[in-house]
């Protein structure tokens, strides 16, 4: 019963403390309530306050931007006025200066006219004055201006005369002048010395006896060694020399040299002769590959192919007018490096095409065709430029020259074969060159006589002098000289004196 009771007592209790929690939390809530919504007015009532403030700041800044805008639209107002006032002061003034113009215009036009029919007047009045004239003098116009311009030509004919030949005398010392100074320093860089060879060679042999060994058995061994290389032996002209006859410089050699290991040897019979022979080839193949690259170092030029160097030393086995082609040829490189550096040209394109100009000569004896056509495909094979072909192709004027460098090597190529010593030449060649100089100069009409002189250098020409006055004989000078020129192939260059000559020759008896 009292556990009962117990219970009972803690349930009441229990419920007590339910309902008095209840209630105190229902109170502390009501409290803490009214203290957030305290807080949220105090915040608006803030919020309200700066927000009245922002909107204050905001108001004055409007107003301020507002009256800064209408300062400026009254300014761009003022300018724009001024600016209109100032377009419309130029367009007063461009149509004033129009109307200016089209009055000037229409002076103009005015003048144009009047002018016009003025010189429409003046010709009107030239032409009455013409046939007037051509009436009275009885000559027309053509007539009377070729005997106004003969009777000054022939009251002046003396100072015209003397003021051409003064002129002519004075542009060619100055140009010739210039042309000596170029010249002589390009030769003076160029000092390379020249052998002349001839169609035979010499050989010496020890004794007199050694003579018959190299004949052999009914001549065999001669016979055989002339066969292989392609010359003729003498050995009977001379006492203990040997003559290897021929025209190729490369035969000859290649004989001399058979013979002095022949000799050397003292083992003379065909077999031997046709080992020797073979070596000779071989030893003159070396000794061409060594004369190209000598001949390149000389002329300070690098680059060639293999082939080019061959064909290149082939050149010293080759004369044109007894002339070593290859002495030749540095000696062109030379000259034609100093031409153009005085000119100012293109000095390694005129160099290398100087060395390269005859080297069609190497195989012109093998391949149909001239030998600057041939040295133009040989060039052109071997990668040389177009430049350096352009150049050498018109040394010998079978080509326009196209550059500079072109003629550079022309003239170096006339200097080194013209001087005097470089070449020899054939009797009949000689004769037929002055022969045909002569039948030149006495082709054209009042031609006395005509003669070359001094090898061919100088041609002089006797006119007549009652067909052929001054003037007529200075340009029949310079006529001649042009066709020699066009028609003749030669060296340097050739001197034409034209003399006129009048003697009267009366006998007192």
């Amino acid at each position: 019963m009292s556990d009962v009771i117990i219970l009972v007592l803690g349930f009441g209790a229990l419920t007590l403390g339910s309902f008095l929690g209840y209630f105190a939390r229902q109170s502390i809530a009501k409290r803490r309530a009214g203290t957030i919504e305290a807080e949220l007015q105090k915040r608006i009532s803030e919020t309200k306050s700066k927000s009245q403030l922002i909107i204050s700041d905001a108001n004055k800044k409007a107003a301020q931007i507002l009256e800064e805008l209408e300062e400026e639209t009254a300014k761009r107002r003022q300018e724009t006025l001024k600016t209109e006032r100032f377009l419309r002061k130029k367009e007063n003034t461009l149509e004033e200066k129009e109307s200016k113009l089209d009055d000037f215009e229409r002076q103009i036009r005015e003048k144009v006219s009047e002018l016009k029919a003025a010189k429409d007047s003046i010709q009107n009045l030239r032409e009455e004055a013409e046939k007037k004239l051509e009436k009275v003098s009885g000559l027309s116009r053509d007539q009377a201006k070729k005997e106004i311009l003969e009777a000054i030509e022939k009251n002046y004919r003396q100072e015209i005369l003397e003021r051409i030949k003064r002129l002519e005398k004075n542009g060619e010392e100055r140009f010739h002048e210039k042309a000596k100074e170029m010249l002589a320093s390009a030769i003076q860089r160029c000092s390379l010395s020249q052998a002349q060879e001839i169609t035979t060679t010499t050989v010496n042999l020890p004794n007199e006896e050694i003579k018959g060994r190299i004949i052999g058995k009914e001549g065999r061994n001669i016979r055989r060694l002339e066969a292989l290389t392609g010359t003729e032996i003498v050995v009977d002209e001379t006492p203990e020399i040997a003559i290897v006859s021929g025209f190729s410089p490369l035969r000859r050699h290649i004989a001399k040299l058979v013979l002095e290991r022949l000799i050397k040897d003292g083992r003379i019979q065909p077999s031997r002769i046709e080992e020797e022979v073979e070596k000779a080839k071989k030893e003159i193949n070396s000794q061409i590959k060594k004369a190209g690259e000598q001949a390149m170092l000389e002329a300070g030029i690098v680059g060639f192919e293999p082939k080019l160097i061959e064909l290149l030393g082939a050149l010293n086995f080759r004369t044109s007018y007894g002339q070593n082609v290859l002495l030749h040829s540095i000696e062109v490189a030379h000259l034609s490096a100093g031409l153009a550096a005085e000119l100012g040209a293109n000095v390694s394109v005129a160099k290398r095409a100087g060395l390269l100009h005859d080297i069609g000569k190497a195989l012109d004896h093998q391949v149909e065709g001239s030998h600057v056509d041939i040295g133009i495909k040989i060039l052109e094979k071997l990668g040389e430029s177009k430049e350096v072909v352009e150049a050498m192709k018109a040394h010998h004027q079978d080509y326009e020259p196209t550059s500079l460098e072109a003629i550079i090597v022309q003239v170096a190529d006339q200097i080194s074969g013209a001087r005097p010593g470089a070449r020899k030449d054939t009797l009949e060649n000689y004769l037929q060159r002055l022969g045909n100089l002569e039948a030149i100069a006495t082709s054209f009409p009042g031609v006395d006589n005509a003669y070359a002189i001094q090898a061919g250098r100088e041609l002089r020409v006797f006119v007549k002098p009652e067909e052929i006055d001054d003037l007529e004989a200075h340009k029949l000078a310079k006529d001649i000289a042009k066709r020699i020129q066009e028609e003749l192939k030669y060296p340097g260059e050739i001197k034409v004196t034209l003399i006129r000559e009048k003697r009267i020759v009366e006998y007192a008896k």
